[in-house]
């Protein structure tokens, strides 16, 4: 059994944060909250706690992983060079929820690279990710601590859920803040360019640098080595088949509806995520079918922040109803936190996506 450890999210206690890190030193596998989702940690020097972590999760080899640091220092040791760009940005950002991708230095494993000449950085947020690696005082390659291609955790329950047997320690420290993955930036590569949008956005990195540019949204081939995490087409992903609704507000809502009242008509288990103002709407379009479908309230349409935390759990939730299938619309914002709720939809509906 996996052992839960409760931890204050703001003030961990030292006994508590010091078996985890010795578990960490040993070449255990501990989760623990940041303020995007949990991470599931592991040494990053040492390659078999690596490959531990890659099996625990059911991971493929070719996606690399994010190794955190306490300070800017430790970084040095990570990398060939850090460029001016970079120590810019920490100045800015770190701590907080942006990953740096930089050549990489000899004493980073290939399991941690997936093979790359890069490996991605990072200085979390969150007291509990701070006290463990302060305490740890080694890199830390932390993945989402979930199964493989399933909805990011941002509570310990769903650590449970996916890895409970097969990792070591779990740091209960409540409800992450954030909800979605970190911004991951590459500055290895020419232009520097997002790989993957996150609480960071195009708009506050270009205060820095402002020749930053957002990667095109086609997936990895899943074959090669992948440049980031979360680029496969199929990510984030429920056990029930997600369809999208993209485009003009009444169109797609109505095409939801109706899709959804077929599916239901056909004797399918549904379910329904939106934000709060489009739900009363598809519920009046649908006719209030008895029984109702499953209802997630994905939040306030305009509150970006609010639906990104709620996300992973609403799919998650669909997960523990048994429902056979999932009509999700989208939110309108394409920047800022939108382009990341957008793009984590994106990939859980794994290429069902109807534009109106």
């Amino acid at each position: 059994m996996t052992l839960v450890i409760r931890v204050d999210p703001d003030r961990p206690d030292r006994d508590s944060i010091a078996r985890a890190a010795g578990c960490l030193r040993r070449g255990g596998l501990v989760a623990f909250p940041t303020e995007t989702v949990y991470g599931l940690g592991a040494h990053a020097l040492d390659p078999v706690a690596v490959q531990r972590l890659f099996e625990a999760k059911g991971r493929p080899a070719n996606d690399p992983l994010i190794v955190h640091v306490s300070t800017f220092d430790q970084i040095a040791a990570l990398t060939r060079s850090v460029p001016a760009e970079a120590r810019a940005l920490a100045d800015r950002f770190w701590p907080g929820p942006l990953t740096l991708v930089l050549e990489r230095s000899e004493r980073v494993p290939n399991e941690v690279t997936a093979g790359l000449d890069t490996v991605a950085v990072r200085i979390p947020s969150h007291p509990v990710a701070r006290a463990l690696l302060a305490a740890a005082d080694l890199p830390v390659a932390a993945p989402s601590a979930n199964l493989f291609s399933r909805p990011s955790p941002t509570r310990a329950a769903h650590v449970l859920e996916d890895l409970d047997g097969r990792i070591d320690i779990v740091l209960d420290g409540g409800t992450t803040d954030v909800g979605v993955e970190s911004t991951v930036l590459d500055l290895a590569h020419g232009t520097p360019t997002v790989l993957r949008p996150g609480a960071v956005t195009l708009d506050q990195l270009r205060t820095v640098i402002p020749t930053v540019v957002l990667r095109s949204p086609e997936a990895a081939d899943g074959r090669t080595a992948m440049a980031s995490p979360g680029l496969l087409a199929r990510h984030y992903s429920p056990r029930a088949p997600l369809t999208l609704y993209e485009g003009r507000a009444e169109p797609a809502l109505e095409a939801l509806a109706a899709d959804a009242r077929t599916a239901m008509a056909a004797g399918s288990r549904v379910g329904i995520l939106a934000p709060r103002e489009e739900l009363e709407a598809i519920r009046s379009m649908m006719d209030r079918p008895d029984p109702p479908p499953h209802v997630e309230d994905l939040g306030a349409r305009h509150d970006l922040a609010e639906i990104a935390q709620r996300l992973y759990a609403a799919l998650r939730a669909f997960d523990s109803a048994g429902v056979d299938l999932i009509f999700a619309r989208t939110v309108s914002a394409e920047e800022g936190l939108g382009a990341a709720i957008r793009d984590r939809l994106r990939r859980a509906a794994a290429g069902r996506i109807v534009t109106s």
